[in-house]
């Protein structure tokens, strides 16, 4: 990992890069920052999700998309998805079509917060994932419907985010993924 990749770049509420900060002092102290989570979906529709590792700083063990993360600085969001697909899930050579950005802020019990502006990204793959054990420790493909109860039974179990994206935005996401596919098949 590059010494840059330990910094996240901070935004105005438009999205305006107005500096870049240490990640932990941006988690630390609520400061706006740029993020980005990837939906990937399979040809049977299902979500392809990570079970977050153990030792990951806030919201470990929680179930969520496929990746998210941070762009360094001088990362576009495209480049920085396809780095940390490459890095969680060891995938390659994944097309990414980003599909709209949303803000959020939560504080988290041991302090740390998320004040992001995420920028959701979505993809098709078919192959099974191999899981780097520093970042998740399971991964599971599910439909709509199976997550959507299960977030009704079980919201603990998810991440905020991936929460938030589902609940508000699925037919944004479902879009993305029908628009993708057409693209793909002309």
């Amino acid at each position: 990992m590059s010494e840059m990749q330990n910094y996240v770049i901070l935004v105005d509420e438009l999205d305006a890069e107005i500096g870049v900060c240490e990640k932990l002092e941006a988690h630390s102290n609520g400061l706006l920052h740029r993020a980005f989570s990837v939906i990937l979906y399979n040809s049977n529709g299902e979500l392809l999700l990570q079970q977050r590792a153990p030792t990951k700083y806030h919201s470990a063990g929680l179930w969520s998309n496929a990746c998210c993360s941070h762009p360094a600085p001088n990362e576009s969001i495209l480049a920085a998805a396809k780095r940390r697909l490459h890095e969680e899930l060891f995938l390659t050579e994944i097309e990414l079509t980003p599909l709209f950005h949303f803000n959020y802020i939560i504080q988290f019990e041991n302090g740390l917060y998320e004040n992001e502006i995420d920028h959701v990204l979505v993809g098709k793959w078919e192959q099974l994932p191999i899981i780097n054990p520093e970042e998740a420790m399971d991964y599971a493909w599910k439909s709509f419907d199976e997550i959507k109860l299960e977030l009704k039974e079980n919201p603990e179990l998810y991440t905020y985010w991936f929460k938030h994206i589902i609940e508000e935005f699925e037919s944004e996401v479902k879009n993305g993924m029908y628009e993708n596919l057409q693209e793909r098949n002309v």
